[in-house]
């Protein structure tokens, strides 16, 4: 049996025991709107209350991305305009990610090429993640003037030692070795075995369970090959382990070699204000015991970023005029005053309903 309904942006079938979302925006590497979450979300609802659908599949269409996380331009002339469309769309894929994080049956997301921000949100919340040969992972939002959402600041602060600070802070890109290895997927498949997953997935009986699911999945995978951010976890947790983004570039300054020099570089081109806020939301996401503690903290923060000059900097500068030479106000972290990131800490108005 196979049943198709297509949406513009997002296409959902039914094909045997699986409900399969595929996000079909490939030109624009698939980042999701708000309609595209929307027609998820209903998706999700739909395959949940289903006693046919076993298993939930999640891809992105074309070769080049799964997901390059949220429509930032839509989101810059929301803020620009005082339009609800930003925080609306924040609130709605926040409460997304936490049906991912809960949906009670299997939930695979293939995330094959770019996945980014939003793209994170919707697979590494997943209870079955596979990665590929073209998978390239990253939070890069501390370079735009934001912040690592969707529950980053729940899944980040769990991966191995400081992994995890120092992608918050950088949006180091990693593949699929990495991903791995800081917990933010479970499988390495080839691409042209996705097509494998999909079918043998849709075999599977109506009562199928995770264990099910893990056995496909084990079968198909293969070594994703040597993790680079394990190979340099020394380095990593002598410099990230800090509690201010001052601690953390003066211990890179004082480390050799070619590694912690790009990890340095990178850091001083970032947002000062988004180093700052995001290193603190990570850090209370350690101690934080539900991912929507830290859902219902990023929306709080959301609400504030709205005023951040260094929010439409970033955007103008990578996306709409795109010379990527942002001018950051403040300048540099010690000019950060601590009054300004405590404004991001006000509880959301109203609270996230999950």
């Amino acid at each position: 049996m196979r049943d198709e309904v297509q949406h513009s942006e997002v296409i959902v079938e039914r094909r045997a025991s699986a409900g399969i979302i595929r996000l079909n925006r490939p030109r624009a590497l698939n980042s999701l709107t708000l309609d595209m979450v929307r027609a998820f979300a209903a998706a999700m609802d739909d395959f949940a209350a289903d006693a046919h659908i076993a298993t939930v599949i999640v891809s992105g269409e074309g070769e080049r991305g799964f997901c390059a996380g949220g429509d930032i331009r839509a989101l810059h002339e929301s803020g620009s305009t005082g339009t609800d469309l930003a925080m609306t769309f924040w609130r709605e894929e926040f409460r997304l990610n936490h049906r991912i994080a809960t949906f009670p049956k299997p939930y695979v997301a293939l995330m094959d090429g770019i996945t980014m921000g939003g793209g994170v949100g919707l697979s590494s919340h997943g209870r079955h993640r596979v990665v590929t040969e073209r998978t390239k992972l990253a939070m890069p939002e501390t370079g735009i003037g934001y912040f690592p959402d969707v529950g980053a600041t729940w899944l980040l602060p769990r991966a191995p030692g400081e992994a995890g600070t120092l992608m918050g802070l950088t949006g180091l890109t990693i593949d699929a070795a990495d991903i791995i290895y800081t917990g933010l997927a479970d499988h390495h498949v080839a691409s042209f075995r996705l097509p494998d997953i999909v079918d043998t997935l849709a075999e599977l009986p109506r009562n199928a369970g995770p264990r099910d699911v893990e056995a496909v999945l084990k079968n198909l995978s293969s070594d994703p090959g040597t993790s680079a951010v394990k190979s340099n976890r020394d380095l990593i947790e002598r410099s990230f382990h800090f509690g201010t983004v001052e601690e953390i570039t003066h211990a890179l300054q004082k480390e050799p070699g070619d590694f912690a020099a790009e990890t340095l570089r990178i850091i001083q081109t970032r947002s000062p204000t988004s180093l700052k806020l995001a290193l603190r939301l990570l850090r209370q996401g350690r101690q934080s015991r539900t991912l929507a503690e830290c859902l219902n903290r990023e929306l709080g923060a959301c609400q504030q970023i709205l005023k951040s000059p260094d929010f439409y900097e970033g955007i103008r500068a990578a996306i709409i005029d795109k010379d990527r030479n942002p001018h950051w106000m403040p300048a540099t972290p010690e000019a950060v005053d601590q009054a300004a990131i405590d404004a991001f800490f006000r509880p959301p108005e109203p609270p996230l309903a999950l």
